[in-house]
């Protein structure tokens, strides 16, 4: 029996001894296609030299400093990098380790500038149903996944929580687009308004919907009139890329695509790739000048932020990202995996919707797909495609409670910018054997 408490410890895992390309290979020799990049992370792969060379230099050189006495080069050149290519008014990057702690600095720096600029009533945060920011308390308090935080319920801080842009489910017969996107900023308003205007922080929102309801995009006007209603306000927009930024849609950032600057960014997950955990926290010119003019300091930080050998690689990962042009394959790519599924599913009684942006694509299930209901969730049907797909050499990230939190189900896809098109060919073939033989055994 394992030592190690694993996620979930009834459940005995292989064991992964190398990588190869797309591939992780276990101790019995068998090779699985990671095509949910683990959990939208693994970028490049498992096996990427010029990253694993760069870590490599940066440990002979110097592993860690402590970031209260000293700053190191890959982390100055990484938040310059980053900055070069951010949204307009983006101006400094805060290190983190990881996407909980990316947007636990995001709360905090939220609610510091307002304490600093004399407008401490400034308390409330705003998110979507069915969003997912983390698992640390701040993150779940104002996540939207029902599930994840029902047990912690007791810990949370209080947060509130508008309609997700969630066109599949949420976008009324016969309502256009703008339609549909202006209801959802007229909500947001309002609930602006019920908690009292000077009273609410800011307005939270993936930018791309991840792991809760599966590769959910905005429709294309939504968060230009949802910064419209935040600046109307006073309220600092925060968008998470935690999953879908750092190229994943086929842009560096997810809301270039969009058209819309926020006032805080959070990053992670593609950000290292993998190679090392790494997240960051983009911050607003205003926010920064207001923390700097005022105490001076921001009243946060952990052990490990701006790891030199982290910094190092993540620097070196979005070196090959623009270097070997991997943009324009994450979007061919991405054209190409979305159009087969449509093409194979196109008249499939249980594949609801494919959706999704670059190599970021969600295919939801349901039991009808005239009405769009979804399966019983006492039959667990996510899981059983997992098991399916892992058997069959294929790495998906499927969830349950796509719906409301409680039922419906959907596979999130996320593979590696280096896949090749026969690589996404052998992806849907793989999984399409998958939901079949799920279907088939539930």
């Amino acid at each position: 029996m394992s030592t190690v408490f694993h996620r979930s410890p009834k459940q005995s895992l292989p064991i992964a001894v190398a990588g190869d390309g797309i591939e992780i290979i276990d101790s019995t020799g068998k090779r699985y296609i990671d095509a949910s990049g683990g959990a939208a992370v693994s970028c490049l792969g498992h096996s990427n030299q010029r990253v694993i060379d760069a870590i490599k230099r940066q440990a002979q050189q110097l592993p860690y400093a402590h970031t209260s006495f000293f700053t190191t080069q890959p982390a100055e050149e990484l938040a310059d990098r980053l900055i070069e290519h951010a949204p307009p008014g983006l101006e400094h990057v805060y290190f983190v380790s990881g996407g909980s702690e990316a947007i636990e600095a995001a709360l905090k720096l939220a609610r510091q500038y307002f304490v600093e600029k004399g407008e401490p009533a400034r308390r409330h945060f705003i998110a979507r149903r069915q969003s997912y920011h983390g698992n640390t308390l701040g993150a779940l308090a104002i996540g939207g996944n029902a599930w994840r935080r029902e047990p912690f319920l007791p810990l949370l801080i209080e947060a509130h929580h508008v309609s997700p842009c969630y066109a599949y489910r949420e976008q009324r017969a016969g309502e256009t687009e703008t339609e549909f996107a202006q209801r959802l900023a007229d909500e947001l308003e309002q609930k602006i308004l019920e908690l009292g205007a000077d009273t609410v922080a800011a307005f939270v929102a993936e930018t791309v919907v991840g792991a809760t309801a599966g590769a959910v995009p905005p429709v294309r006007e939504y968060f230009r009139k949802i910064r419209a209603v935040c600046d109307r306000y006073g309220v600092l927009l925060i968008l998470d890329e935690i999953m879908s930024g750092m190229g994943r849609t086929g842009y560096l950032y997810a809301c270039e695509e969009d058209g819309v600057a926020p006032d805080l960014l959070t990053i992670a997950k593609g950000l290292g790739a993998g190679y090392q955990p790494i997240g960051a926290t983009l911050v607003s010119e205003r926010i920064y000048q207001t923390i700097v003019g005022g105490s001076g300091f921001f009243q946060h930080g952990h052990t490990y932020i701006g790891h030199a050998c982290a910094c190092a690689a993540a620097l070196e990962v979005q070196r090959v990202i623009e270097e070997e042009n991997l943009l324009p394959n994450v979007l061919a790519r991405g054209e190409q995996l979305r159009g087969l599924l449509r093409e194979h599913y196109a008249q499939h009684p249980h594949i609801g919707d494919v959706r999704g942006r670059g190599l970021f694509v969600g295919v939801e299930l349901v039991r009808d797909r005239e009405t769009r209901a979804p399966f019983d969730a006492s039959l667990k049907l996510h899981a059983a495609i997992r098991r399916e797909a892992f058997a069959r050499g294929l790495m998906v990230y499927p969830m349950g409670g796509t719906v409301d939190g409680k039922i419906g189900d959907h596979v999130l896809l996320a593979p590696p910018f280096i896949c090749t098109a026969r690589d996404i060919d052998e992806i849907v073939s793989r999984l399409a054997d998958a939901i079949h033989g799920a279907l088939t055994t539930i």
